[in-house]
């Protein structure tokens, strides 16, 4: 199956699209890979859409990614004796450790780590900022706040804190429980993670996970940003989380945070996700609107990665309809005109490695010659992200022999991913590569090709060589 863009679509699972029958449907709409929500998954329901998704990818001969979304710390106020209360702009309100309802003057919070990190002049956002709160006076047992806006809070509401740094990691009770069940299905690609502050979150899960899977830090918080260039460094991909990040940050710094996030990662030569309400409208509508289609275009335009749906494909109506118009989005985009020249001009100097001089060769060689397909063949994924990174307008395959590999690079920029055994020797690397262009649908006898490779074959991160070869007319090298 031969995807006609270059940006991957990573679809959420849940109860509109848990079945066998609706996953195959929306890969064959343009899924790339699915997202698990443990927020709401239990392990079994886990197990069970793994499952299913291997099976879709047995059929459909193509690899599929499996990304398992850790919840991260949820931080909730307590309950109140009737259940919601009305404030009033201006009056003092106060968060404490009393484990008894509230009311219109106080309410529980059971988070002591809150209750310790809390400054005078800090906000408190609740309810999605519906409610905003600036600290007074804390003792590390109750912070008296004056509320700013919003007058009314019920049960359960999360607590926002864009001004404070936790004292805790991103990883909760829960979340370790469920990182070890994801670890122990061994099919799960990329783990994410929830409210990273700081690169010290990540190394708990990287000690857990043991390059077992990929670590993708979802970007939520002001934190994070004051310290990204450390967490791009020791992550394996980003997500640009905009919902959690349009509480904690002024809405309009949302979009030039995207862009910075981007083409951060695109400068490292790292995935990058954009999420978050892309497509909202077709929750209920067969058809966004038109400031959707904007979204979805500029981040296409950006050169993201992957751009993601979320209740659009896991409880909305029209999955189905949400795929395929997502895919209809980056495809037309990257058939505009100006598109090349956006995607060229954000493009940085490739660093002083192999794979980075040899990925920007084959990137120059191959649109000079008009060539029909850069093949790159990679073990670990390293040489297929350093290729993805120079965004070459012509096709790039990646040949790895491990399965897990192909699967985790589904969600780069690019990337036409097939399992195949390692080459023998220099000739049946070229053979192997023209007949899979020819195969997959890139090539005719004719085209040429451009191959990467590292010598001696089958050595990881070794890449060093660059062949140039013609599709003879059985398929394989006519040299």
């Amino acid at each position: 199956m031969r995807r006609n863009r270059k940006v991957k679509i990573l679809a959420t699972l849940g109860p509109a699209s848990a079945d066998e029958q609706m996953i195959q449907k929306l890969h064959e709409a343009g899924a790339d890979l699915f997202r698990i929500n443990m927020s709401h998954a239990s392990h079994e329901v886990m197990r069970t859409l793994i499952e299913r998704i291997r099976v879709v990818e047995a059929r459909c001969g193509r690899p599929i990614g499996i990304l398992a979304d850790l919840q991260g710390p949820k931080l909730r106020v307590g309950k109140f004796a009737e259940g919601k209360v009305e404030l009033k702009i201006g009056q003092t309100f106060t968060l404490d450790n009393r484990d008894v309802p509230g009311d219109s003057r106080r309410v529980y919070l059971p988070h002591p780590e809150i209750l310790e990190a809390v400054k005078p002049g800090h906000r408190l956002l609740i309810d999605d900022g519906k409610l905003h709160l600036r600290a007074e006076k804390t003792d590390g047992k109750s912070i008296v706040t004056t509320v700013v806006s919003g007058t009314r809070i019920s049960d359960r509401k999360g607590v926002s804190l864009p001004d404070t740094l936790l004292g805790v990691g991103a990883l909760t009770d829960k979340d370790r429980v469920d990182l070890d069940a994801v670890l122990a299905t061994g099919e799960v690609d990329w783990v994410a993670l929830s409210f990273i502050q700081r690169p010290e979150d990540l190394a708990e899960v990287r000690k857990i996970a043991r390059g077992r899977v990929g670590l993708m830090s979802k970007i939520e918080k002001p934190q994070a940003i004051e310290r990204i260039d450390e967490i791009i460094e020791l992550s394996d991909a980003l997500m640009v989380a905009r919902g959690d990040l349009g509480v904690e940050m002024p809405l309009e710094s949302v979009p030039g945070l995207q862009k910075q996030l981007t083409r951060a990662c695109r400068r490292a030569g790292k995935p990058v996700v954009v999420a978050t309400q892309m497509l909202e409208s077709m929750i209920s509508s067969p058809v966004p609107t038109r400031a959707e289609v904007s979204d979805v275009a500029t981040a296409v335009f950006e050169g993201a990665d992957a751009v993601m749906l979320s209740a659009e494909s896991a409880s909305g109506e029209y999955p189905v309809e949400a795929v395929s118009t997502m895919a209809s989005i980056a495809s037309n985009v990257e058939r505009d005109p100006h598109y090349p020249g956006i995607i060229y001009a954000q493009r940085t100097p490739p660093e002083a490695t192999g794979a980075d001089a040899i990925s920007l060769a084959a990137h120059q060689i191959a649109e000079t010659l008009k060539l029909a397909a850069i093949v790159t063949y990679t073990s670990s994924g390293t040489t297929g992200l350093r290729a993805a990174r120079e965004r070459p307008q012509v096709p790039v395959i990646a040949l790895s022999p491990i399965v897990q590999t192909a699967r985790r690079l589904s969600v780069v920029w690019g990337l036409h991913c097939v399992v195949t055994e390692d080459a023998t020797d220099l000739d049946d690397m070229v053979n192997r590569a023209c007949r899979i262009v020819s195969t997959e649908g890139f090539g005719k006898p004719g085209d040429r090709i451009i191959v990467t490779a590292g010598v001696p074959l089958g050595t990881p991160g070794a890449t060093n060589m660059l062949r140039i070869a013609y599709i003879g007319s059985d398929g394989q090298s006519g040299i």
